[in-house]
Formats: structure tokens, sequence, C-alpha cells
């Protein structure tokens, strides 16, 4: 019995040790994967996340976007569409009939519909930040045309966000800013990104007054701008000096910007001299507005002086003299020896006794042979023209011209693309083809026929430097500024000397078109100067608001009927 229960005790203790060894394997593997569990909830913390790749939904990229960057939901300002006013309903048609039927009398008791015109949010909503766009088409996310921001900062990180998703909306075309305190840096990236847009004509950046006014940033010469409105920023003559550099130098010049509103700021005839330099060499603006501001006679006679005519400088010169010294010669500052003269090409006989009279007999008989040949080809080019409805022919007949043609340019061309390059200016379209008309070209040496290509508009370059001249005194004058057709001056301090100076200046003008009319440069038609120190019963005044009645462009004259004029007389 002592041995079976000796037994017994030794097996029960074998199995008891077994367990337990299956516990510990058990508690030990369970520790084990614990440990790689959180290892791993480690590796994933540490590991960065991946870049977010915008698709051009500006809601949905804009809300990602905050939330990688650690904006919690409730913060993150929403997307939501630009309230428009509704629309007025269209007259009803007298002759159709009325389709609904007769009105049922309404009870009181019951409640009355909510009206249409408008909708209630919740308490402050109307403060809390969000971003305003507009669609062309509402149920389309990829199809945002505009954006607005109103009433709340916009800091580096929303900068940073904006960076990633503007570029991608492919129909965005106006960015309005009002009140978002933005600062010297934000300004600054922010005009670094609008280039980025490819369809971004119009920005309005408005109530944001910046200690730095580095306005001048948003004018550069990458800047696809259109429709720039600056209102409301405390502008100063620093800040107005700078935008006058950024329109035009002498070698410069901004080559998109149409509409500039510098209305409502705070600088002198200091900065309207800047804006008036800055305007010397630019043909491109269209639209000025220094309303509201502190100008006096001494702008407006600047002024005057800019849109009649004015002296050079020595600058200028220097650069109109480098301009005409290329006209000439435009293969010089190339590095290009000129082309060999005619005379150098012939060995035969020197080039002082050569001449028509003493061309021998063979180079008589090969001109009339030449001439022939070039005859059929161009009766030949002119029957296949006829044939398509083209009216032009193109004969590169000399060597000259196939060796251009083989470049794929001519002198002109060259010359267009010289003077842009070194001085933008609006180009003036000549069409002297008609739209949709093909060329077509001489045959190549193999005998087949040249491949026909549409031909391109004449586009020539228009750089104030190049105009006409006249010396008085000593100075070179040109004919001032001609391509602004509207100037806003109202609520100035502007007088009777400087109202003097706009009329001279207008009188110009109407005088100068009359006797060299350019088709791109018509002139002022638009002069606001209203709210201005000026008597309403001033004889200048009156002059100038007669001569802007003519230049309207939707100004008809009376047609007075021959029965008026007989009344007019008897009376």
């Amino acid at each position: 019995m002592s041995e079976a229960g000796d037994a017994k005790g030794v097996f029960a203790s074998a199995a008891k040790k077994v367990k337990m060894g299956k516990r510990v394997e058990k508690a030990l593997k369970e520790k084990a994967a614990a440990s790689s569990s959180q290892e791993a909830t480690e590796e994933d913390a540490n590991k960065a996340p991946e870049p977010y790749t915008c698709i051009g939904h500006f809601d949905a990229d804009f809300t990602e976007l905050c939330r990688r960057a650690g904006l919690p939901p409730t913060e993150i300002p929403p997307v939501v569409l630009r309230a428009k006013r509704p629309g007025t309903p269209p007259p009803p048609d007298p002759k159709a009939k009325d389709p609904t039927p007769p009105e049922e009398p309404v009870d009181v008791a019951e409640e009355e519909p909510k009206p249409k015109t408008y909708v209630t949010k919740e308490k402050y909503s109307y403060f809390k930040p969000n971003i305003q766009v507009e669609m062309e088409h509402e149920e389309k996310p990829a199809t945002v045309t505009e954006i607005y921001i109103r009433g709340w900062k916009i800091d580096d990180m929303m900068v940073d966000i904006f960076r990633n998703c503007f570029p991608t909306i492919e129909k965005l075309n106006t960015i309005n800013l009002w009140n978002v305190g933005l600062t010297d840096k934000t300004l600054r990236d922010l005009a670094a990104i609008f280039p980025q847009c490819p369809n971004l004509k119009n920005v309005s950046i408005e109530g944001n007054p910046i200690a730095e006014e580095p306005w001048a940033c948003l004018i550069g010469d990458d800047s696809l701008i259109v429709n720039l409105s600056l209102r409301h920023n405390e502008i100063t003559d620093r800040g107005a000096s700078g935008i006058g550099a950024a329109l035009s130098t002498v070698t410069t010049c901004n080559k998109n910007l149409i509409s500039l509103n510098l209305s409502h700021n705070k600088f002198s005839d200091v900065g309207a001299e800047a804006v008036v330099k800055g305007l010397r060499m630019n043909r491109v603006l269209l639209c000025l507005s220094l309303a509201s501001n502190k100008i006096t006679d001494k702008g407006a006679v600047k002024f005057g002086e800019l849109l009649s005519r004015f002296p050079l400088t020595h600058e200028e010169v220097v650069e109109r003299r480098k301009l005409l010294s290329d006209k000439g010669s435009p293969d010089r500052g190339t590095g290009k020896s000129p082309p060999p003269s005619r005379r150098a090409e012939s060995k035969d006989r020197p080039g002082s006794v050569r001449s028509g009279s003493h061309l021998d007999k063979g180079d008589k008989k090969r001109d009339k042979s030449s001439k022939k040949k070039d005859n059929k080809h161009e009766k030949k080019n002119e029957k296949e023209d006829a044939g398509k409805g083209n009216k032009t022919v193109v004969m590169m007949d000399s060597k000259k011209d196939k060796d251009e043609g083989a470049k794929g340019g001519t002198k002109k061309d060259d010359k267009w693309k010289k003077d842009t390059s070194r001085h933008g200016s609006r180009a003036e379209t000549v069409n002297k083809t008609t739209k949709g008309k093909k060329t077509t070209s001489s045959k190549d040496k193999k005998g087949g026929a040249a491949p026909e290509s549409e031909s391109p508009d004449m586009v020539e370059a228009i750089n104030p430097l190049l105009d006409s001249v006249e010396s008085i005194d000593g100075q070179l004058w040109i004919p001032g500024n001609r391509s602004i057709i509207n100037l806003n001056l109202s609520r100035n301090e502007i007088g009777e000397a400087g109202l003097k100076s706009l009329l001279l200046a207008l009188q110009y003008q109407i005088t100068l078109a009359n006797l060299a009319p350019h088709p791109a440069l018509k002139g002022l038609m638009r002069l606001s100067l209203g709210r201005n120190p000026i008597r309403a019963d001033s004889e200048a005044y009156q002059k100038l608001q007669d001569l802007l009645l003519t230049r309207d462009p939707f100004y008809k004259p009376q047609a007075k009927s021959p029965d008026g004029e007989v009344q007019s007389l008897v009376g």
C-alpha cells in the first residue's frame, strides 16, 4: 500500500509540474504577443502618414487637409455656397390662359408658409468662419469658380492648405479676401500661389492694412492677374511707389493687368506721381481708380502730362537708342555676324561695276528661265487656291525666303519676339487674311507639296519708346498714355488748376486721334471728378463734361426732325 501510494504521489506531482509548465508557456506566449502588438502600435504612431493628393474637389480637399493639419472637426471652416438674391420672376404673358385654378379661401388659423427670400440659422452662426464658393454647376464639386473669405484670420497653416488645393481647382477665376488679417509673409506666400492657378484672373484683397505694404508682389512679372482691387488697405506713398515700379520701368512692364482699383487709401501727390511714373511705359492698363485719396492739383497736373505728352528722361533716351539699334540690325546682340552682301557673292565681276546693263547673255537667259518657272508655279498655286476658296499666295522664290522659312520665322517675327521680351505691351491684332483660310507654299525639292497651315494673325507690339518723337528745346517728347480709357479721381482734393490740366490733356488726345488715329489706343473715354472742390458752374468743368459726353462709346446724338428744327427757328 505504501508503494502504491508513493507511485500515485509521484505521478500526481509530475502531472502538476506538466500542467504548470503549460501555463507558464501560455503566459510567455501571451506576453510576447502583447509586446509585439505594442511595438507595432508604436511603429504605426511614429510612421509619417502618406501625403494627400488633391483631386480638384475643393470641399473634400480642404476638409481633408485641415484634418491632417490637426484641426478638430468643430474648428474646420465649412465650405458653403454663396448666398444669392432670388431672381425676379418673368412677367406673365397676357395672351396665355391662366392654367391655375381659382384660389380657395385660406383658413386663417392655419400656419403661414415660411418665406423663400431668406433662410434662418442658429444664433451666432453668421459669425462662424466659413468659405463661400460659387460653382458653375452646384451638383458638380469640381466646378468651383469663385472663392470668398470674409472676417476671419488666414494664418500660415491655412496658407499651406491653400497652397495645396488652390492650384488643382481648374475653373477657379476669382479670389476675394476681405478683412482676413494678412501679414507681410502670408501675403507674399499667397502671391506665390496665384500664378500656379491656371485660370485665376480676378483678385480682391480689401480691408487688410499691412505695415510693410508689400502690395507690389501681386503685380510681378509672372503675375496673371487681370483685375486687381486693393481698396481700404491704408496704402501710403510707400506702397504706391512699389506699385508704380511694378507697373512698368524703362525695361520691364506688367503684361496682364487691365484694371487696378486703389480707392479708399491714404497716399498723396507723392504716391500719385509714383503711379504716373509707372504708367509712362505701360500700355496695358485700361482702368484705374484712385478715388478717396489725398491727391491735390499737383497730382492731377502729373496725370495731365501723362495723358497728353511728356519728355523722355536720360534712361529712356538710352533705351530708345538701343531699341532703334536692334531694330535696324536684328542680329546685333546675338553674337551672329551680319549676312554677306550680294556683291560679295559675285566672284566673276567686282561689285562696283556690276549693274543690270552689264549682265552677260547667260545671266539674262537664266533670269528669263527662272521667271518662267516662277510664273508657272504661281499660276499653279493660284489655281489650287481658287479651288479651295483661298485668296493668299505665299511664294518663297528667293533663297533668303527659303532659309527663313526653314528656320520657322521671318525677321518681322524675330523683331516682334524681341520687342515683347524686352518690353511687355498690349498687342495690337491686325487681321490681314480671312480667318480660317489657309496659305499654300511652293513645292519642295522632291516635288511634293508642303503641308498647308492656317495663316496666323499679324501682331505688332506697342512700345512707347519707338513712337514718333518731337524735339523741343533739346528734349525728345512722345505722345502720352492713350491706353487708359477709364480714370477715377473722385473724392480727392483736386481744384481748378488740376481740372484745367486734365482738360488740356483730353483736348490733346482728341486732336491726336483725329490726326493720327490708332486702332488700339482710343484715349480717355471716362473721367470721374465728383466730390472734388470744383465749382459746378466752372467753365473748364462744363467743357470737360461736354467732351466726355461725345467720347462715350454708347453716346448717340439726338436726331432732330425737320419739323423740330423749323419750330426752333420760329420760336
